[in-house]
């Protein structure tokens, strides 16, 4: 049975049980860990392997995992572990579980923390024409940056991302503008990008809250991706949809060396399919 402070994060979305007595600061729906625990550890490197060329100038604030001691977080448990074998038994044994990065403003993700996810997630996504599907979406664990050029910076320049176990089950291809809001059959349970190297999840609004469950989430601050993202000043205007991707790039290599210019392209070239 999956416990919520496993953290050792592979390929086939098992974790290795680290319970600590180390942790501590309990904040309702969320506990903060120390540096020195191993749980720490395994989600920093998780999040800064994802971040390329970034993660040198990258600052990890503080790592939280989401707390089971309250009755209803302890029901959430116990429920992801029930449709997860649930899911075993439709597909000959395997429930596909993942883990993805989900990104939102603080409060977005303190919300969802709390209450789960929401139309709000869904409505959030939709209007991007160029998501695959109308649903909860996420970014494979190894996509961190892709992630947080999509997040939001608090008022103190501070942005947060939400890591959480997925259910995927048997995925099927949605293509990029999809407007499907629900698996095209019984023998599917979610939505992927690309089947044989998938990079971005779509969970459904019919499972949103069957199948994900939020794990930790990683505060930071990363100063090169200053004006990519939204509250980060400077160059935040250019994010508007309105703005064409030649123009995007024209302004940012005013302000960025060519190695960072380099992976914005690489990730754009990635994702837009």
């Amino acid at each position: 049975m999956m416990m919520a402070a496993q953290v050792e994060i592979v390929d086939n979305g098992e974790m290795i049980d680290s319970l600590s007595p180390h942790t501590s600061g309990d904040y309702s729906s969320t506990i903060l860990l120390r540096e020195e625990n191993h749980e720490y550890d395994v989600v920093k490197n998780c999040f800064l392997s994802g971040m390329g060329l970034h993660a040198a100038e990258t600052t990890i604030v503080s790592v939280r995992k989401t707390s089971a001691q309250r009755i209803t977080a302890k029901a959430k448990l116990a429920a992801s572990n029930v449709f997860a074998e649930a899911m075993k038994r439709k597909n000959g044994g395997d429930a596909n579980v993942r883990y993805g990065w989900h990104s939102g403003s603080k409060e977005e993700i303190e919300r969802i923390v709390s209450y789960g996810f929401s139309s709000s997630e869904v409505e959030k996504d939709e209007k991007d024409g160029r998501s695959h599907g109308v649903g909860v979406h996420f970014l494979h664990h190894k996509c961190s940056l892709a992630a947080a050029v999509l997040g939001e910076a608090d008022e103190e320049g501070i942005q947060h991302l939400l890591l959480c176990r997925l259910i995927l089950g048997k995925p099927e291809r949605i293509i990029s503008g999809s407007k499907q809001s629900y698996p095209s059959s019984s023998g599917y349970d979610c939505g992927v990008d690309n089947l044989e190297n998938p990079r971005k999840y779509v969970i459904w609004s019919c499972n949103m809250n069957s199948y994900i469950l939020p794990s930790h989430v990683v505060s930071f601050k990363s100063p090169t991706l200053r004006g990519l993202i939204r509250g980060g000043g400077g160059l935040g205007r250019a994010r508007s949809p309105c703005v064409s991707f030649p123009i995007l790039m024209s302004i940012l290599s005013k302000s960025l060396d060519r190695p960072r210019m380099n992976v914005i392209l690489t990730t754009y070239v990635d994702f837009r399919v």
